[in-house]
């Protein structure tokens, strides 16, 4: 391959007049490629497909694109985990640029971040999520994850339940403010109807009589965001995507409790320990700084009581928040009054306590206790605890017997009937 300069000055003897012999003369070049140079003029040379040089992720390469053809919204650092578990030994780039080019990255507009201060405010959000469990695989679900993240830290509390109603969202609070050791100055809601009823013309947002007590309390200030502002809540919403894409997709749960089982340990080991993509600092360290500015758990539990009239079935049962609670047999009122707590049930006739049972998650499940059932346990000792138990069929037990048991017994009928 002869240089640019070398192919101008072949153009411009060529131009001049000179034969292909002359110009090889002149410039020592061969006949042939002086020629070549004269057809092909200033035309840039072709080359051919350099051949790809191998990279450390080829041997996953096909892993890769059926995990993403499979489940789109897996994120970067999942599937890092995944080939490092399968004997992956290169970087995190590798992986990411592997990506980019398998699933383009989704546009997105700018926002504006805002900070708070340590210990100021946490989001708190639902997300609905749909999963069939393996021991009802034939029993599509919806579950709902609660979620509460601190604005300052980023630090996720979460918690997978059944239903969405007023004694779930109160029981996630205390057990997201134990777990957290103390609460934020300011709680920060969407417009759900378990914290926010209404908005008056002077009084403005009408919030939860049992919230309000809940925020009391624990010493916080409930905020409702605007409406239609949902990125207000940007620090809960966008958790929600990666507990999604990160923790949820491509796994299997037996039941709730083992979806909750593996959402607290994919919490401990992967997203509270990891670096913070927005404030470039690790997670649990961020919350050790901030821990200290929390508000100090109250010494007394918090007892707050939503006040319901149910009938009592006649099974002798009583329906709360979508499942059963027996009352005892003795029990005479058609109509009781129930005092719903954030983690108890308790069932008053005409005043007295007659039933106290711990809240059922869920939903279309039975609490029977024993005590109020006494044909069914006669033996069990006054004040034996046991926390349920399957209501049989009552009803008188047939022995069953040979049948010249029977024949010997007509033979002494007949004879006992002899005038």
């Amino acid at each position: 391959m002869i240089k640019l300069r070398e192919t101008i000055m072949i153009l411009d003897l060529h131009q001049q007049g000179l034969t292909v012999s002359a110009i090889s003369r002149e410039t020592g070049i061969d006949r042939k490629t002086v020629r070549k140079y004269i057809e092909r003029g200033l035309e840039a040379p072709a080359y051919g497909p350099r051949k790809p040089r191998a990279t450390v992720i080829d041997p996953f390469a096909s892993y890769l694109r059926e995990r993403v053809k499979a489940y789109p919204g897996l994120t970067g650092s999942r599937l890092f985990r995944e080939l490092r578990e399968r004997g992956y030994k290169g970087g995190y780039t590798a992986v990411t640029d592997f990506l980019r080019d398998a699933r383009p990255p989704a546009s997105q507009g700018f926002e504006v971040r805002f900070e708070t201060p340590p210990g100021e405010q946490a989001q708190v959000d639902f997300a609905q999520f749909h999963v069939i469990f393996t021991d009802e695989p034939m029993t599509p679900r919806i579950v709902w994850l609660f979620s509460m993240v601190l604005g300052h830290s980023r630090l996720i509390w979460a918690r997978f339940v059944m239903h969405q109603n007023l004694p779930t969202v109160l029981r996630c609070h205390i057990a997201a403010f134990e777990a957290l050791g103390g609460a934020p100055r300011e709680v920060l809601y969407d417009r759900m109807k378990t914290a926010v009823i209404g908005e008056g013309q002077t009084e403005g947002i009408i919030y939860n009589r049992a919230l309000i007590d809940l925020a009391r309390h624990y010493g916080f200030h409930p905020k409702a965001c605007k409406p239609y502002r949902a990125k207000t809540k940007g620090k809960v919403e966008r958790p929600f995507r990666y507990i999604r894409e990160d923790f949820f997709l491509a796994r299997s749960f037996r039941n709730l409790d083992d979806l909750n089982a593996q959402l607290r340990h994919w919490l401990d080991t992967v997203a509270n320990p990891r670096k913070h993509a927005t404030t470039l600092r690790v997670v649990n360290e961020a919350f050790a700084e901030e821990r200290p500015h929390l508000r100090p758990l109250p010494l007394a539990p918090f007892k707050s009581v939503l006040k319901l009239e149910r009938r009592v079935s006649r099974e002798g049962m009583v329906s709360v928040g979508g499942n059963a609670y027996s009352v005892p047999d003795a029990t005479r009122s058609r109509t009781v009054e129930v005092h719903s707590f954030a983690d108890e049930v308790r069932i008053f006739e005409n005043g007295t306590l007659i039933a106290a049972h711990p809240v059922l998650e869920g939903r279309k499940q039975r609490r029977v206790h024993p005590d109020h059932r006494r044909s069914i346990h006669p033996q069990l000792r006054p004040g034996a605890r046991q926390e349920s138990h399957i209501v049989k069929p009552a009803g008188d037990i047939v022995l069953q017997r040979s049948l010249a048991f029977y024949d010997a017994v007509g033979k002494v009928l007949a004879q006992e009937n002899r005038p």
